[in-house]
């Protein structure tokens, strides 16, 4: 007897459904990671995060809802978190394979955020298994989105890097959607791209459900519709074609000071002239403002700290001849904001360290000093030390004692050379915290070693920093020990940039600020609102839709 060839091939088993169940949700979240820097592929982050929301709109129950979202962000964070395990190959302390035990163990705790998100989606639209998705789901999941990403940025501290949004700024030259952040803020511009992400998804299963291939047809078009709104919107967001120029000249230097040697004692001196070689003095009547970055100072400037740490840490024992080098290597004409360390006394005891920057002049005394406030757990101090150090797990940073924060976001008035913000490093990326309320600066300088993070690290630095300048209307410098150093201007425009890996120096004048933004006054008040509108909305359309059924 003839075997049927047109019979159709047998079902996949239970087992194999849910192995595709499982991955469908991890594969879209690398997806949507794509669009992060140094790739970019902004498209791939809103096909990606479509798909989580077709995927999220379809899930049968709240567990299920959770589950699909925990999956991709698992996918989205081992992506674009992978520098992370780089920062492990530059201590003795720890084995460099625990760092990718470290991104996925760190990605485990962040896919929760997008597991949140979409189990407050079914949680607002409760959806029926077999019947297209409801358009309450677009604003509902959007909504949701701020919301869970605003906890991501301060629950256990924090971590606010690479919120989805970020995928939506354009190139160096022109910042595409993130123009609109001053309005909605950063997570605002993650619901924006959620928002689309969702229509595309409630078109796409509507197109899917209808019976009829001209049906189907017909509404293709409108999961597409989105992604030409965001392309049409990341062209025709440009800033001004004339760039204003500030009245305060700047030397900012990139000494490229690789990871491996900066805590080398045999490299401080040869650190340190590479330093003074990108910092000449200027001519009588001339005025700059030199930034230094992170890391890039290894003496002790103040008195009062026990002997042996300034013949140990340092090559220059005496603080006040230290200070006096600096001084001599600005010149008269110039001001200097640099990256150090200070020490933390008690009791006539050292007891902690603070991540600073220093003001000095050029007679080398010190104007002023900020101690940064964000501290990167197991990088600048180890939670829970008593109980981990016994495990063998310490951290990234060198040195034994923890660094503690210091009290949030200062402004320092510098005189001729303007009123100074100062976020050192990782403080950058979160949103709504890097500029003191009470006292706007004309500027933030934002000093960093980004040696630590391999080369995905710092153009996903960079492009946070860019987010902050169009949040808050406020021009970022950032000097790097390796890059990627760059003066922002106001409108997120890249001005100037120094390359990964290249010994730099950039001069010119510090781009002008703008007004305060909308942000800037309101903070995150304003995308919070906006969830709260959107849930609302959510909440509306579904009791309407009942009302009517």
């Amino acid at each position: 007897m003839a075997s049927d060839r047109s019979a159709p091939p047998p079902p996949p088993s239970p087992a194999i459904r849910r192995v595709i169940a499982w991955l469908l949700p991890i594969v879209a979240g690398v997806l949507a990671a794509c669009g992060f820097q140094p790739l970019a592929l902004w498209p791939l982050t809103l096909i990606g995060t479509a798909c989580l929301a077709w995927l999220a709109m379809r899930a049968g129950g709240a567990r299920s809802a959770f589950l699909t979202g925990w999956l991709f962000g698992l996918g989205l964070f081992t992506l674009s978190d992978n520098w992370i395990a780089t920062a492990f190959t530059y201590q003795a302390q720890m084995p460099v394979w625990l760092g990718g035990i470290a991104v996925g163990l760190l990605s485990l705790y962040l896919a929760i955020f997008p597991g949140l998100a979409t189990l407050g989606l079914r949680l607002i639209v409760r959806p029926k298994p077999g019947t297209p998705p409801a358009l309450a789901a677009v604003p509902a999941f959007a909504g949701v989105w701020i919301v869970s990403e605003w906890l991501r940025a301060w629950l256990f501290t924090g971590f606010a890097w690479n919120p989805i949004g970020v995928a939506f700024l354009g190139p160096f030259r022109h910042p595409g959607l993130a123009a609109l952040t001053p309005w909605i803020g950063t997570y605002g511009l993650s619901g924006l791209l959620v928002l689309l992400a969702a229509a595309a998804a409630w078109a796409a299963g509507h197109a899917t459900a209808a019976r009829s291939t001209p049906a189907r047809l017909a509404g293709a078009p409108g999961a597409l519709l989105p992604l030409a709104l965001a392309a049409l919107g990341m062209v025709a967001l440009r800033p001004p074609a004339e760039q204003a120029e500030g009245g305060i000249a700047y030397t900012l230097v990139q000494p490229d000071l690789r990871q491996e040697v900066i805590d080398d004692p045999r490299r401080f001196e040869p650190n340190f002239q590479t330093l003074a070689r990108l910092s000449p003095p200027l001519r009588p009547g001339q005025k700059r403002l030199v930034l230094w970055p992170e890391s890039g100072l290894a003496d002790y400037l103040r008195e009062g700290y026990p002997s042996e740490y300034y013949y140990q840490f340092t090559y220059a024992a005496d603080p006040g001849l230290a200070r006096r080098r600096i001084g001599h290597t600005i010149g008269d004409y110039g001001l200097l904001l640099s990256g150090g360390v200070d020490l933390v006394m008690a009791d006539g005891k050292v007891r902690g360290a603070r991540n600073s920057v220093t003001a000095f002049d050029g007679r080398g005394d010190i104007l002023a000093s900020y101690s940064k406030a964000h501290l990167v757990p197991y990088g600048e101090y180890l939670p829970m030390r008593g109980l981990l150090e016994p495990l063998g797990l310490s951290r990234l940073v060198a040195g034994a004692l923890d660094f503690w924060p210091g009290p949030g976001p200062r402004t320092y008035d510098l005189g001729d050379y303007g009123k100074a913000g100062v976020q050192i490093c990782y403080e950058i990326v979160f949103s709504g915290e890097v500029v003191d309320p009470k006292a706007r600066p004309d500027y933030i300088f934002n000093p960093s070693n980004d040696g630590w993070f391999g080369a995905w690290g710092p153009p996903q630095h960079l492009a946070q920093a860019r987010l902050r300048a169009i949040e808050e209307g406020l021009p970022v410098l950032r000097s790097t020990t390796t890059g990627i150093s760059a003066v922002i201007d106001a409108d997120g425009v890249v001005r100037a940039f120094a390359p990964w890996h290249h010994r730099s120096r950039l001069d010119g004048f510090i781009p002008p600020p703008h007004e305060a933004t909308a942000f800037a006054r309101i903070g995150n008040a304003l995308p919070l609102t906006l969830a709260a509108a959107l849930i609302l909305l959510a909440f509306f359309m579904v009791a309407l839709h009942r009302r009517q059924g």
